[in-house]
C-alpha cells in the first residue's frame, strides 16, 4: 500500500475576483490561489491507484491536470480522495473553461451541498455566462440560476466548516459573501423588483472594506446599478439615484465616467429643478459610502409641477399667448381647473406640430410623443393622438419624426393625452430646382 499525503485545498488562498476593471476578460482566471497546500494527514492507496493519482496531481499545467484527474476519478470513483480530487478539478478548470468549471462544481456540490468554493464558482461563472448572452430569457434564467446559488451561498457562508482553519474561513468569507450578493441584485434588477436589487446592493457595498468601492472594477459598477435601481423604482428616488450614480462617476475611468454624468446630473436636476449646486453633492459622494444625514436636506428640492402649472396660469394675463409648449404642460400636469381655463383658449384652434414622433399608426389615427418628457421616455409615450382627415396612403415608421396639422378636441390628464381631429401630415416640398444656364455659341 502506497500512503498519499492529501493536498488540502482548505488551504489554497481564497476566492478573490481579479477583474479589476469594468471590462474584464470573459475567459480569464477570475480567482487567485497563492498560497501553497499543506498536508492533511496519510490516505493509504494500493500501488495502482498510487501511481495514477500521483501521475495526475504531478502535472504542471491546468490544462492536463484536470482531464488527468477527471480519468483518476472515473477509474475510482469511491476514492478516499474524491472530494479533494472534485476541488482540484474545479481550481484547475477555472483558469481556462467556464464550462468544464461549472460542470465540476456540480460534481463536488453533488457529494458536498454547502462547499463554499464551489458554490461561489457557480456563482461567478453564470453570472459572467448571462452577461455573454443576448437573448433575453436566456439571460434571465442564468441570472436567476446565479442568484439561487448565491443565496445557497449566504445560508453556507454563515458557519465555519469544521475542517477549515479560522483564518480560510475569514478570507473566504470575506470574498465570496459580495459575489453573492451582486449576483440576487442583479438578477432581481433585470426583473425590475427594484427594493430586492436596493438591499442586496447595499449589503454588497457593506461586505467590503470602504477602499474596495472606489477603485474601478466589479464593485464600484455595481454602484452604479444600485443608483440605477433607485431610478427604476415607483416612484423614482431621484435623491438616492444622484446619489450613488454621482459616486460612481466621481471614481469611474473615462469613457464611464462621462457616459454615466448625464444620469446622476438627470436625477439632480428632475429633483432639485436645476444643476445648481451639483458640485456639492460629487464632494458628497466622493466622501462617503451612503448619503450622510445631511444629504437630503441640503438639496432643495424643485416646484411640484401643479405648482408651476398655476403659477403660470396666475401670472399670465393672456392664456393664449402662451407657448404651445407652456400649453400642454398645463394641461397636463395643473389642476383640473388650471387645465380647463388653458384648453378654453385653444379648442376648435388649428395648430401645426413639427418633429412629432410616431409611436404608433393606423390609416385613421396617428399616436405621437411631442412633450420632451414622452421623447425622453423609454419607449417613447404617446401624448397626443391625430384623428386623420382622411385615411393614409402610406403610413409613417415607429420613430420617424413629421409635422402634423389638426384641430384640438379634447384632453385627458392622467393619462396625459391631447386629442386632434383633422390631423394631416404635412410633407416636406421638394426645393425648386432652377434652370440650368443657357450657353449661346458666338458664330463668326
Amino acid at each position: 500500500m502506497k500512503k498519499v499525503v492529501i493536498a488540502s485545498l482548505l488551504a489554497v488562498a481564497c476566492i478573490a475576483p481579479a477583474a479589476q476593471n469594468l471590462s474584464a476578460e470573459p475567459l480569464g482566471n477570475p480567482f487567485v490561489q497563492a498560497a501553497a497546500p499543506q498536508a492533511a494527514g496519510g490516505i493509504q492507496m494500493a500501488p495502482a491507484e498510487y501511481k495514477v493519482y500521483n501521475d495526475a496531481v504531478s502535472q504542471t499545467t491546468p490544462q492536463t491536470k484536470a482531464p488527468a484527474l477527471e480519468a483518476y476519478i472515473a477509474a475510482y470513483p469511491q476514492s478516499a480522495v474524491k472530494n479533494d480530487t472534485l476541488m482540484q478539478i474545479m481550481l484547475a478548470y477555472s483558469s481556462f473553461d467556464p464550462a468544464k468549471t461549472l460542470t465540476a462544481a456540480d460534481a463536488l456540490l453533488a457529494v458536498d451541498p454547502n462547499n463554499l468554493r464551489a458554490l461561489t464558482f457557480e456563482v461567478y461563472f453564470r453570472k459572467a455566462g448571462a452577461d455573454q448572452l443576448t437573448d433575453p430569457a436566456a439571460k434571465q434564467a442564468s441570472l436567476d440560476k446565479a442568484a439561487d446559488y448565491a443565496t445557497k451561498g449566504i445560508a453556507a457562508v454563515a458557519t465555519k466548516p469544521a475542517e477549515m482553519s479560522d483564518t480560510d474561513y475569514t478570507a473566504l468569507k470575506a470574498a465570496s459573501t459580495p459575489i453573492f450578493y451582486s449576483a440576487i441584485a442583479t438578477a432581481a434588477l433585470s426583473k425590475k423588483d427594484t427594493a430586492t436589487a436596493i438591499t442586496n446592493f447595499k449589503l454588497e457595498l457593506a461586505a467590503v472594506p470602504v477602499d474596495q468601492t472606489t477603485k474601478p472594477g466589479p464593485i464600484l459598477q455595481d454602484t452604479f446599478f444600485l443608483g440605477s435601481a433607485y431610478l427604476q423604482s415607483t416612484p423614482p428616488d431621484l435623491l438616492n439615484c444622484t446619489f450613488y450614480v454621482a459616486r460612481f462617476v466621481a471614481y469611474a475611468p473615462e469613457p464611464y465616467k462621462s457616459q454615466m454624468l448625464p444620469t446622476a446630473q438627470y436625477c439632480y436636476k428632475k429633483y432639485h429643478g436645476s444643476t445648481d449646486g451639483y458640485d456639492a453633492v460629487t464632494a458628497a459622494a466622493q466622501a462617503n459610502l451612503n448619503p450622510p444625514d445631511s444629504f437630503a436636506t441640503t438639496i432643495t428640492p424643485a416646484p411640484k409641477a401643479s405648482d408651476i402649472a398655476h403659477s403660470t396660469v396666475t401670472s399670465t394675463a393672456d392664456l393664449a399667448t402662451l407657448a404651445l409648449s407652456d400649453k400642454e404642460f398645463i394641461l397636463q400636469n395643473g389642476t383640473p381647473e388650471d387645465a380647463e381655463k388653458v384648453f378654453a383658449t385653444i379648442k376648435g384652434k388649428e395648430v401645426s406640430i413639427p418633429n412629432a414622433v410616431v409611436v404608433a399608426a393606423t390609416d385613421t389615427s396617428l399616436q405621437v410623443a411631442v412633450s420632451d418628457d414622452a421623447v425622453q421616455a423609454t419607449p417613447k409615450v404617446a401624448d397626443f393622438t391625430f384623428t386623420m382627415k382622411e385615411p393614409l396612403k402610406t403610413l409613417p415608421a415607429v420613430g420617424d419624426k413629421i409635422t402634423l396639422t389638426g384641430t384640438y378636441d379634447s384632453y385627458t390628464q392622467s393619462p396625459a393625452m391631447i386629442t386632434m381631429t383633422g390631423g394631416e401630415v404635412v410633407t416636406k416640398k421638394a426645393p425648386v430646382k432652377k434652370a440650368a444656364p443657357v450657353h449661346h455659341t458666338t458664330h463668326k
